[in-house]
């Protein structure tokens, strides 16, 4: 069992989605232009999911310097990027588009079969963005992973080994069968952030992320090691 510091992270709660995500995208915003600014340029890692469409559809509208910030994703599905399960394709339909198209955009996906091929590729590419990452956005499972640190997956410790230089891992879960290969930001990489986002809806995410506060098992729960963590700012945004 791995103990972890108690700190718990920022918990911003609001009436609904549409104020949640019209306060996180002026957040996300005035941090990234705060890095063009001071650093002459930003990063933004963008997750997956089904959660932030709005949210990226917001951010498409708003008018930071996009074309001095590089986005990536906090995980990816080994699919091809036009698949409609594949996260790179949410991104380019959802994020970059209008103000946000000159956005400079860094794949987790490549050609190789297996994302364990692509490992030292993927974290070469991921090392040239501006890090700290200025802002990482990540969900939560219902089964307490994030991004596609799943509990019992080959290559979760792995994934959770803050002592390699890796910045990205491949993924095998369980359920591979059901929820395929993946290619995962490392803990390391996550920690690596100014500020780190955890998006919540529902009520039975709200008691998820609950319970995960609540123990120290980080491989039962992987979402723990970056929610007890007390060197790098974590707030987590929840609605109904």
């Amino acid at each position: 069992m791995n103990k972890l510091e108690p700190k718990s992270p920022m918990l911003l709660q609001f009436p609904d989605a549409a104020d949640m995500f019209r306060s996180l995208a002026d957040d996300i915003v005035a941090r990234l232009t705060e890095g063009v600014s001071s650093r002459g340029s930003a990063s933004f890692v963008a997750s997956g999911g089904t959660t932030p469409g709005d949210l990226y559809d917001a951010l498409a509208q708003r008018d930071p310097p996009w074309d001095r910030v590089s986005v990536t994703l906090s995980d990816e599905r080994w699919v091809p990027p036009t698949s409609d399960a594949s996260n790179e394709k949410l991104i380019r339909t959802r994020l970059m588009q209008g103000n946000a198209s000159g956005a400079r955009f860094v794949p987790m996906k490549t050609a190789q079969p297996h994302p364990r091929d692509a490992e030292a590729a993927v974290s070469a590419a991921l090392s040239a963005m501006p890090r700290p990452f200025d802002v990482t956005l990540l969900g939560m499972g219902d089964d307490g992973h994030t991004a596609s640190m799943f509990p019992g997956s080959d290559g979760l410790e792995r994934a959770l080994d803050t002592q390699s230089p890796m910045l990205a891992r491949g993924i095998r879960p369980a359920d591979v069968a059901k929820t395929g290969e993946r290619m995962s930001l490392t803990l390391r990489a996550i920690l690596d952030s100014r500020l780190v986002i955890v998006l919540l809806r529902g009520a039975a995410k709200l008691e998820t992320y609950r319970t995960a506060l609540a123990g120290d098992d980080v491989h039962a729960m992987p979402v723990r090691a970056v929610l007890r963590r007390s060197l790098t700012p974590v707030q987590v945004y929840w609605s109904p």
